[in-house]
C-alpha cells in the first residue's frame, strides 16, 4: 500500500471559503485539494450535519507552511504579511 502523501489541513464552511482558502495557497505555490459531499454542493452552502462542509487537503510536505498561511487567512495577521514584503522586497 503506498503511504498517504495528502494531508487534512482544515474544513471550511463551505465552497466560497474554501475556494479563496485554496487561491490564497496555490497563489504561495502550495497545491490544494478540496473534497465536499455532492449534496452540499450548491449556491446557499449547507451546514447542517456538516453538509457544506470542505476538506482541504494539502501535501504533507508543504503541511506546515500551509498551516501558516491558513493562519494568517484567519486571523487577518497583517503584520505576518508586512514581513513577508520585507523579506522579499
Amino acid at each position: 500500500m503506498d503511504e498517504l502523501t495528502w494531508e487534512l489541513l482544515d474544513e471550511a464552511s463551505g465552497s466560497l471559503e474554501a475556494d479563496a482558502i485554496q487561491s490564497l495557497l496555490e497563489a504561495e505555490g502550495i497545491p490544494v485539494q478540496l473534497f465536499q459531499e455532492s449534496v452540499g454542493r450548491h449556491a446557499y452552502p449547507v451546514t447542517i450535519d456538516g453538509l457544506g462542509r470542505v476538506q482541504i487537503f494539502v501535501p504533507k510536505d508543504k503541511a506546515a507552511e500551509a498551516r501558516e498561511w491558513l493562519k494568517v487567512f484567519r486571523d487577518g495577521s497583517e503584520e505576518y504579511l508586512d514581513q513577508e514584503e520585507t523579506n522579499k522586497g
